[in-house]
């Protein structure tokens, strides 16, 4: 899989986003290791609070079919009918849950095809390890 097809899956997926309300679609395709692709896309609700983004959405899937371990995400978001944006980034809910499956390495590759790492973005997540210490 190039990073090309993982971020034009990651856009397929923002084509298929539930957003009447904000206009603003995601799309996300997360690599596993082994080379599959979960997609997602963001889905809101008229009530905000159980609005699902489309990072979380992708991994939720990929956790419920037993899998666990994951190289890369590519994300596409943008207003609902144009095209994307050159960068989307993850908000602070989905660095968390990407923290809780993925390395600080873990890759995440945007529409304009730049790329940064979940360490970049999020350089102190909680994890039970980290507190430990």
């Amino acid at each position: 899989m190039t990073v090309n097809e993982l971020i034009r899956l990651a856009d397929e997926a923002r084509k298929r986003a539930y957003s009447p309300y904000s206009r603003f679609a995601v799309g996300a395709a997360l690599l596993t290791g082994d080379g599959r692709v979960f997609c997602g896309c963001n889905i809101e609700s008229a009530s905000f609070s159980p609005t699902c983004c489309a990072e979380r959405v992708a991994i939720f899937k990929a956790v419920s079919e037993g899998e666990r371990n994951f190289s890369a995400i590519a994300v596409s978001g943008g207003e609902a009918d144009g095209e994307p944006l050159p960068r989307c980034y993850p908000c602070g809910v989905c660095r968390q849950v990407l923290a809780e499956f993925c390395g600080e390495d873990m890759k995440i590759y945007f529409s304009d095809g730049t790329e940064t790492t979940l360490g970049a973005l999020l350089p102190f997540g909680f994890s039970l390890e980290k507190e430990k210490e």
